[in-house]
């Protein structure tokens, strides 16, 4: 039996790249070895990935989701797990110049191995605006960029992350996609991939993701193929072979105690974007926003215990030296025992440096006693508040059910309890949105800032309105609605912005922060789009786009030529994909890929937001705590709710 090329051992491209990274910025982001990294003898292994989250390795480092896919890989003694990240277009231009041996290929930042030579290449994507940054990391490892063109000792390339539940847009560069939680099915790929190796690799690459499709675990885009009708639409998502699915399922992981990572958490060598531990307290959101893709397709609702989170924060810090901790979710001051968990926690840590964070809070479930336990010990920053809608009416279409009373309460609140500064985030382009619900935005902060001043008796009260672009997503009742175009949506925050700033008495306390329309329209394209809009991004990477989740390296000049040559003689055009509204019937590019909601029921809720726009009253309530709303999760699934309270109390440990 020949060896395959993944079993010889590659060899380090260090030697070639050190010498050349005086020449670029940030170096010491391409080194490796930060404390709590692994790296493992190549031939101890049978199964090696490279993990990649496709964007700086500032942006990349602290990324959760890819940091515990690593620990819960590597704790297995027959798997190897590295990590690789976007190199900036200083070091691209180096590697692709090369040395005498010639390019430089992408390599991991743990042993500084090829890519290429590793049996799996797993993307996390967050955001749909690292396409491009793929496609620039595959060429650069020197595999294949359409999955079709790769051969038997190429990896197998697989995509994750919250953008997977739409992954047609990248169907020709992936093998495989997975949808939902990672820990137990990296795992379970990782027995296929070794059993087939060990078979003696029998029907090469097409018998191995053969393999992994019949599992019902992995979706493998070129067993399905796509017919479309004569006015563009989608006629048709078929499998194209015996035992294939005809859907694919996510995968939801229960019982979170029992998954306690990361446990050995990475300690960056370079500045990154959260300098902090964080921990995930609880996973999936049953708040029925409307808009937000993330609650949707993380359903049901787990919680971490108290005991599990107590013994998570002590361990993360004990093993990385962070002195700020993070506590995540959608919405952690939903845990039901949110309370015991800040009180428990101040208490503990009080007298030594170490700080706690809730990165934002609903408005709903904000209270002083646990703004004041979580800043007990550490600096008090800015409070985040996100209303989501302008006025009154937006966010009951929305259903995000945050009254005006309710807002200025609790901004009341903070500013009499010392804060001086909160920060209020805000959408534009939301369904049935018009010019007024948008300039509710500047009466609402003014309303903060004239409350700010009046219970604390001072003038040096501040307000910051961030608003971003709304974006309809896969897999939520706004699956069907049609984007704002840029113009509109630049419009209206142009006429937002002379409002706040022609206010004498508040203009100056509010600052003002928000993104133009463009980048939206394309992420637009990118979240709702089909497998015709594969050739839109890689027209746009072979003309050099790069970063395009960054504004200094975004060009939507770029992406609409790419689009108009993309899509010529396809009978559909950009506002096709993004400001069309869709209707009941039509096949949707994603709707062979099951995240458990009943499409039922995601119409309904629609029809609903409409009915809502116009008068009616209707309120989609929190199932945590209300009977089942028939969303589909739980018994599609065979999940549930997990929530407390548990009974048990944080228990003060000495600090190590």
């Amino acid at each position: 039996m020949t060896v395959a090329q993944s079993d010889l051992v590659p060899e380090s491209v260090f030697p070639r790249l050190e010498p050349r990274l005086a020449l670029v910025s940030k170096p010491i982001q391409y080194v490796g070895g930060e404390l709590n990294s692994t790296v493992k003898e190549w031939n101890d292994v049978d199964v090696r990935w490279a993990l990649m989250y496709p964007d700086a390795y500032e942006v990349g480092l602290p990324n959760q989701g890819v940091q515990i896919l690593y620990e819960v890989l590597n704790e297995r003694d027959w798997i190897a797990a590295e990590r690789t990240y976007a190199v900036w277009p200083d070091l691209e231009k180096i590697m692709r110049e090369g040395d005498e041996q010639g390019p430089i290929p992408q390599f991991t930042v743990d042993a500084h191995r090829p890519v290429k030579a590793f049996d799996l290449f797993g993307l996390s994507f967050s955001t749909e605006l690292g396409y491009t940054n793929m496609l620039n990391a595959l060429s650069l490892a020197q595999i294949p960029l359409h999955a079709v063109d790769r051969g038997d000792d190429d990896p197998i390339v697989l995509a994750g992350g919250h953008a997977a539940f739409n992954p047609e847009p990248i169907a020709d560069f992936l093998d495989a996609a997975v949808l939902g939680d990672g820990e137990e099915v990296v795992l379970k790929i990782s027995e296929v991939v070794r059993e087939w190796k060990q078979d003696g690799r029998p029907g090469g690459r097409d018998e191995v993701l053969r393999r992994l499709a019949v599992s019902g675990a992995v979706y493998v885009p070129k067993f399905y193929d796509v017919n479309y009708a004569a006015d563009g639409q989608i006629e048709a998502v078929v499998p194209n072979r015996p035992d294939i699915p005809w859907r694919v399922r996510k995968h939801t992981l229960m019982d979170l105690d029992a998954w306690p990572y990361p446990r050995n958490p990475l300690v960056p060598l370079a500045e990154t974007v959260h300098e902090r531990f964080s921990v995930e307290i609880f996973r999936g959101c049953t708040r029925g926003c409307r808009f937000c893709q993330a609650g949707m397709i993380t359903r049901p609702v787990r919680e971490r215990s108290i005991t599990t989170i107590g013994d998570m924060v002590e361990n993360g810090i004990r093993k990385s030296g962070f002195e700020e901790v993070g506590l995540l979710s959608l919405s952690s001051a939903d845990h039901t025992e949110i309370g015991d968990v800040a009180t428990g926690l101040a208490d503990r840590y009080e007298g030594t440096n170490v700080s706690l964070s809730l990165p934002s809070t609903r408005v709903d479930a904000f209270n002083i006693t646990l703004a004041n336990e979580f800043s007990r010990n550490g600096r008090r920053s800015g409070l985040t508040f996100a209303p989501e809608g302008g006025s009154e009416r937006m966010r009951k279409v929305i259903n995000k059910m945050v009254t005006e009373e309710d807002l200025i309460r609790t901004v009341g609140a903070a500013y009499s309890h010392g804060w001086r500064q909160v920060k209020l985030y805000f959408m534009c382009g939301l369904p049935t949105e018009t010019d007024e619900d948008v300039l509710q935005i500047a009466e609402l902060a003014k309303k903060v800032i004239a409350k700010g001043r009046e219970v604390s008796g001072r003038n040096d009260i501040r307000c910051t309105v961030s608003i971003g672009g709304f974006v309809p997503k896969p897999h939520t009742p706004f699956q069907w609605a049609s984007q704002l175009d840029h113009e509109t949506t630049d419009s209206r925050l142009q006429k937002l912005r002379d409002t706040v700033r022609s206010d004498k008495k508040f203009g100056r306390a509010i600052g003002f922060r928000y993104h133009d329309g463009k980048p939206g329209i394309v992420e637009g394209l990118l979240s709702r789009g089909d497998r015709r809009v594969g050739r839109i991004i890689e027209e746009v990477w072979r003309d050099g786009g790069r970063f395009d989740g960054w504004s200094e390296h975004f060009s939507y000049d770029r992406w609409m030529t790419a689009a108009e040559k993309g899509l010529a003689g396809t009978g559909v055009d950009l506002d096709w994909y993004t400001t069309r509204e869709r209707e009941y019937d039509e096949i949707l590019p994603w709707d062979h890929l099951d995240s458990g909601l009943d499409k039922d029921w995601l119409w309904a809720d629609w029809e609903d937001a409409l009915a809502v726009a116009n008068g009616e009253d209707i309120e989609v309530e929190d199932c945590r705590w209300t009977p089942c709303y028939d969303c589909g999760v739980c018994p599609e699934l065979n999940t549930e709710i997990q929530i407390g309270p548990t009974g048990q109390k944080l228990l003060p440990l000495s600090v190590v």
